[in-house]
């Protein structure tokens, strides 16, 4: 492909960077063909969160969630080399509607279940081979995931999560979010988009926050369309737990 619109990296375990994705799928339908060009990337929230004890920080739930996103970006690499972007562009849609569109598989929202069984049906609706589920434990794929989760927080600095998007690269800006708990209605989304990119690409632009959020408008967190989730305090990104023992 040639230059995109926006490179958007993405952990495929993650709701707002799922909800974002939608948003953005929005827009580029609404631009229509050739109009909104995506480039799928990858950042890997457990290798992310290396250095962090899981218990400490975090639900109970995150640490098979975040090790699970990690086993399917593994997958989705693999994919890319074979397939290109269009698959990554599939794969993640049909993990994202099977890992966030129902209730959860797993412990939790943030963990889904057996990552075999859901990557072999994602594999199936998405129309790529049945084989690369073999890649959920390709090891040598680590080193180039740490490598594009690093080319993420170099363009952002380091306090940030998922998803992350870097709009007309490669000078353009990048940025952390929109983070969402729902996803803008049809005829708001390109408006929307654009007032985020305004904002973002003015030079002097450095952040815009808040740490209180709706849970994410998803099945997978018990919300269902049209309603509205609990705000929690996300504090450091994260519904964490508590800040360091001792």
């Amino acid at each position: 492909m040639g230059a995109p619109d926006v490179r958007f990296w993405f952990d495929p375990v993650c709701p707002f960077a799922w909800l974002t994705s939608r948003w953005v799928r929005s827009v580029r339908a609404q631009r229509g063909p050739g109009g909104f060009a995506v480039e799928w990337r990858f950042i890997s929230l457990r290798l992310l969160n290396a250095h962090v004890d899981y218990d400490a920080h975090f639900p109970p739930e995150y640490e098979a969630g975040h090790t699970a996103g990690l086993r399917l970006l593994r997958v989705c690499a693999q994919v890319r080399d074979d397939h290109g972007n269009d698959g990554v562009d599939a794969l993640y849609d049909a993990l994202g509607r099977r890992t966030f569109d129902s209730p959860p598989a797993g412990s939790g929202p943030g963990d889904p279940g057996d990552p075999a069984a859901l990557l072999t049906d994602a594999l199936a609706a998405a129309g790529l081979p049945a084989g690369l589920v073999d890649h959920l434990d390709d090891t040598d794929r680590d080193a180039q995931l740490q490598a594009e989760t690093d080319e993420a927080l170099a363009l952002t600095g380091k306090d940030v999560g998922t998803p992350i998007l870097h709009v007309a690269p490669p000078e353009g800006a990048a940025f952390f979010g929109p983070v969402i708990s729902r996803v803008p209605a049809e005829e708001d989304a390109v408006r929307l988009w654009e007032h985020v990119v305004g904002l973002a690409t003015f030079p002097g632009f450095a952040e815009l926050k808040r740490s209180l959020r709706e849970q994410p408008q998803l099945r997978s967190f018990g919300v269902g369309d049209g309603a509205v989730g609990v705000q929690e305090d996300w504090h450091a990104g994260s519904r964490r737990l508590r800040e360091d023992k001792g």
